[in-house]
């Protein structure tokens, strides 16, 4: 792995990468862990889809060094929304993580299509998007696909040749949101701090989110588009979730990086190697 130093004194956390077409691109860096280590600027990004990505954006990213790209979002997603553009030099890992009962690109389709208020209504109104959305934060840590998926994204960041590497999903909010989460307790940050990456979603994607609200209301294909608000934020009672799914079904987290994720000492140290200052 290449040497790198970074200036951590004044480094702003969860960085914006400043790029046009995925404005929830961040990086990772500066994050500091509670022995008092930081995260490197530059080596572990998280993003929403690359697809959109502009020419410039590219420039960006291939400035930066990054290598590797890891899309989480399943196979019908990117057929219709595109796959990521990626550079020369850029290797692209596919490892999708969708499931029938909680394929959320699947329900916005179905609602989409029928422009009945009366059935969106009944699919998304009182509280059933909320809890349709903490179903599949549970379903994150309960599936053990799922968690393959999720840790094959760390063998990965844990690799010895440390080259900088980008996850996402399409909104960069939910699956993006849970690998960050997975990835910043395991190394150490506080989980107040993970929570507030996790919440940075909201942010950075808030302009978005009432353009394709307004879109959908202008257009007609809902006549209350706020029904899909639960879908488009990051909650913070979702991630918990997740986390609670993992407190009861391990005794602590070290055992469910073990025994949930199939984890070892070696990918932690690895992770440390290639993600922390010395």
């Amino acid at each position: 792995m290449t040497d790198q130093q970074t200036e951590t004194v004044d480094f702003p956390a969860a960085r914006s990468l400043g790029l046009l077409g995925a404005v929830n691109a961040r990086d990772l860096g500066g994050y500091r862990t509670v022995g008092g280590t930081v995260l490197r600027a530059g080596v572990v990004l998280r993003s929403d889809g690359l697809h959109r990505l502009t020419d410039d954006d590219l420039g960006r990213l291939t400035g930066i060094g990054l290598r590797r790209i890891v899309d989480l979002r399943s196979p019908e997603e990117v057929r219709e929304a595109g796959a990521d553009r990626v550079a020369d030099g850029m290797t692209l890992h596919h490892l999708p993580v969708f499931a029938a009962d909680f394929d959320i690109f699947a329900t916005l389709r179905e609602v989409l299509a029928d422009r009945d208020p009366d059935k969106q209504r009944a699919l998304l109104g009182d509280g059933r998007a909320e809890a349709m959305m903490i179903g599949l934060y549970r379903w994150f840590v309960t599936d053990s696909l799922a968690r393959e998926q999720f840790a094959a994204v760390l063998r990965l960041l844990a690799d010895p040749a440390g080259d900088p590497l980008l996850f996402h999903c399409s909104a960069g909010k939910d699956r993006t949101g849970w690998t960050a989460a997975v990835l910043l307790t395991a190394l150490g940050v506080d989980r107040e701090t993970v929570f507030t990456d996790y919440l940075l979603t909201n942010e950075r994607s808030a302009a978005v989110v009432t353009t394709v609200l307004e879109g959908l209301l202008a257009r007609g294909l809902m006549s209350e588009p706020e029904l899909l608000l639960p879908v488009f934020r990051a909650e913070r009672h979702y991630l918990e979730a997740a986390f609670e799914e993992v407190a009861a079904g391990w005794p602590d987290f070290d055992a469910f990086w073990a025994d949930g994720l199939g984890l070892d000492e070696a990918v932690l140290a690895g992770l440390r190697a290639n993600l922390l200052e010395p």
